[in-house]
């Protein structure tokens, strides 16, 4: 059965809890639409981390980061949603999410959310 797109952030234990150390995802076939126009935005979605106990699980990523596919959102709010939602499943130490649009308008957009632990 084909996977489907999915709004669940599995994670597993961090192998090495005590150590600072980061983990990186470039996620470049990033799609959702414009919520003024209809029309598809196209971006490159860089995440950063700092796992504390938890780290996320690839295939959950990618299933969450299809779901936005047909969502109207504007580059600010979907990047940091992703932050958001990200942050809610793992509680890393750190983390940024930078969105990386594809001109649209002759206008480049990037957009980076950052987390720190409190």
């Amino acid at each position: 059965m084909p996977s489907q797109p999915s709004r669940e952030l599995e994670t597993f234990a961090n192998p090495k809890p005590g150590r600072d150390y980061e983990i990186r995802f470039e996620c470049p076939e990033f799609t959702c639409v414009c919520p003024k126009t209809g029309q598809p935005d196209f971006a490159t979605i860089r995440i950063r981390y700092t796992p504390d106990q938890r780290c996320v699980e690839l295939k959950s990523l990618k299933l969450y980061l299809w779901s936005f596919r047909d969502v109207g959102a504007f580059h600010e709010a979907v990047t940091n949603q992703i932050l958001d939602d990200l942050v809610s499943a793992l509680q890393p130490r750190a983390m940024v999410v930078e969105g990386d649009f594809l001109v649209r308008g002759g206008i480049h957009t990037v957009v980076e959310a950052r987390h720190t632990m409190p």
